[in-house]
């Protein structure tokens, strides 16, 4: 694979995740996340969204007039949110119930608009697709991180519900913590959230800290021995 997709998968992933760095799309990712499966259903429809939209801003960014872009996109936004909408109420109906409002509010997703406008405008469809595609996955592992975290916390449990995403199949699949634990209030309530969204940004400057002085070390010591 080549450097600039890399690139682009990185940025998407870790360096400059939408969740993370970018600090976007803040309101669904703290409102939904009270269960994993919650996060992953919200974060697999942002992902279609982002990576139909990015493509099709790609295509067309040669044929719209700088003065119409935004609505324009907004507009193509929009209709792949509806899309997505309407079939998951016709084959996720009870995961479409549980995160109600926040589907269609993906078309306010600050994190889709600006990497219309910033990315997919500037960029080649398959650079815009892939881009998307690697947003939308660091998105999603944010909101199921948390997700997690917050369903673990405060009810003791993982995958709980997790029948409303994959089927009856998977009604049992459901992970308790402890039989005698009984949950931490705080922790599905909306302090929470942004206390388990700080602890996560948290571990992640930790990594990169340490990551940027492992890189600085290693080029020391090289330039020490060619020396």
């Amino acid at each position: 694979m080549s450097n600039g997709f890399n690139k682009i998968i990185r940025d998407g992933l870790w360096d400059n995740n939408p969740g993370l760095v970018q600090l976007l799309g803040l309101c669904p990712l703290l409102a939904v996340t009270g269960t994993l499966i919650n996060g992953l259903g919200l974060g697999i429809a942002t992902t279609l969204v982002m990576v139909a939209s990015n493509l099709t801003v790609s295509l067309i960014r040669n044929l719209v007039r700088s003065e119409v872009r935004i609505a324009v996109f907004v507009l193509i936004i929009a209709s792949f949110v509806t899309a997505v909408e309407l079939a998951m109420q016709a084959y996720f109906y009870d995961l479409y119930k549980v995160l109600g409002i926040f589907i269609p509010l993906i078309v306010t997703n600050c994190s889709i608009i600006g990497r219309a406008e910033a990315y997919a405008s500037k960029n080649t469809p398959l650079n815009a697709a892939v881009d998307g595609l690697f947003m939308g996955l660091g998105f999603t592992g944010v909101l199921v991180v948390l997700g997690a975290m917050r369903e673990l916390v405060g009810m003791g449990t993982i995958l709980a519900q997790a029948h409303i995403m994959f089927g009856e199949a998977a009604r049992n699949i459901t992970l308790e913590l402890s039989a005698t634990h009984e949950g931490f209030l705080l922790a599905i309530l909306p302090p929470g959230a942004f206390i388990g969204l700080g602890l996560i940004i948290a571990a992640k400057n930790i990594i990169d800290r340490r990551m940027t002085a492992r890189e600085a070390l290693t080029t020391t010591q090289t330039a020490t021995s060619q020396a």
